[in-house]
Order: structure tokens, then C-alpha cells, then sequence
């Protein structure tokens, strides 16, 4: 009997393994008990995941939320016609940031080092949250407040994505998030 060739009686489970059969099936079997140990290793040390937190809220509730904060730390604006306000909160507080059809609302500007809680809701559909380079992907859901502690380590500009489809508009939802010394 051979690996390639189908056995000559229709009783296959009854037929020898070839020794390349034997060896593909003791490989396979190892991979799956390594990975299936390594999946609590890598839960539990290898920081893959954020501990997010959700809660339940109005979209109008969290606007308020949001608009607290940038009328207590707007720093500046930025934009051609549509000006965004850019927002420097302390270190420590609770940040707020709105997914909307097509854009992000407003522009943080964090101190790298220094924890924050990041806030996440949309005001309308699904949207995806993805920080780049550091390749943090979150869905943003309307009706609720996602809620991550981060801690920026690297100063510089980081990129904004919307990794969920939204709409025509899609392609547009980026915007970015400044980390300073």
C-alpha cells in the first residue's frame, strides 16, 4: 500500500499505515498538542490580550462625555475644511474617543510612559479600532463604551484605521494619535 495510491480493498481503516502516513500523523498530532499548550502560555504571558472592559451607554451620554473632555483639554485644531480639535489630557485620566461615519473624534495627543483609560464608542455602525504600528485592534460598537488602559512607550505619530467596513466611506476613517515626551 502506498500514501498515494487509494487501497485495493474498499475496507481502508483495516489496511497497514505506510510509515509516511505514521510519521505525518505522530507530526500533526505533536503541532496540535504544542499549540494547544501554548494557547494559556501565550493568554497568560504573552500579553496578547487588552483586558477590555465594556459598558452599556447612550451614544448621547458619551458625546457629552467626549466634548467635556475637549472643551477642558483641546491644545489646538488641525484639518483643512472639517477642523478637528486635538486634546492633550493628563496622565492617568480617562480619555474619550468617537467613531463616527467617517472619522475619528478628536485627535489625542498622549505623554509616552504615562497610563491612560481609552474610551471607544460609535455613534452610529460597527467600526474597528486599529492603532498602527502597534497593532491593537478593537471593535468599537454602538451602545457601548470600550474601555482599554494603555501605556504609550514610543514618542511619535501613530496611525488611526477603522478595520471594520462602514460604509462608501470607508477607505477615508483614519486619523492619528500623537505621543509626546
Amino acid at each position: 500500500m502506498s500514501a498515494i495510491e487509494p487501497p485495493v480493498q474498499r475496507v481502508w481503516w483495516k489496511q497497514p499505515l505506510d510509515r509516511a502516513e505514521l510519521l505525518w500523523i505522530i507530526l500533526a498530532l505533536a503541532w496540535c498538542l504544542i499549540m494547544f499548550f501554548m494557547m494559556p502560555y501565550w493568554h497568560l504571558y504573552g500579553k496578547q490580550d487588552l483586558g477590555s472592559e465594556a459598558y452599556r451607554m447612550s451614544p448621547d451620554d458619551y458625546a457629552k462625555l467626549t466634548e467635556a473632555m475637549v472643551t477642558k483639554y483641546k491644545v489646538r485644531e488641525e484639518g483643512g475644511d472639517q477642523k478637528v480639535p486635538v486634546v492633550h489630557p493628563p496622565a492617568g485620566s480617562d480619555v474619550y474617543l468617537i467613531a463616527r461615519l467617517w472619522s475619528w473624534y478628536p485627535i489625542l495627543e498622549l505623554e509616552s510612559g504615562k497610563t491612560y483609560r481609552l474610551h471607544l464608542e460609535s455613534m452610529d455602525y460597527l467600526h474597528g479600532f486599529s492603532l498602527q504600528p502597534e497593532n491593537i485592534n478593537i471593535e468599537v460598537v454602538p451602545g457601548y463604551d470600550r474601555v482599554l488602559t494603555i501605556t504609550p512607550e514610543h514618542p511619535g505619530t501613530y496611525g488611526l484605521v477603522c478595520n471594520e467596513y462602514c460604509g462608501i466611506g470607508h477607505s477615508t476613517m483614519t486619523s492619528r494619535l500623537y505621543v509626546v515626551k
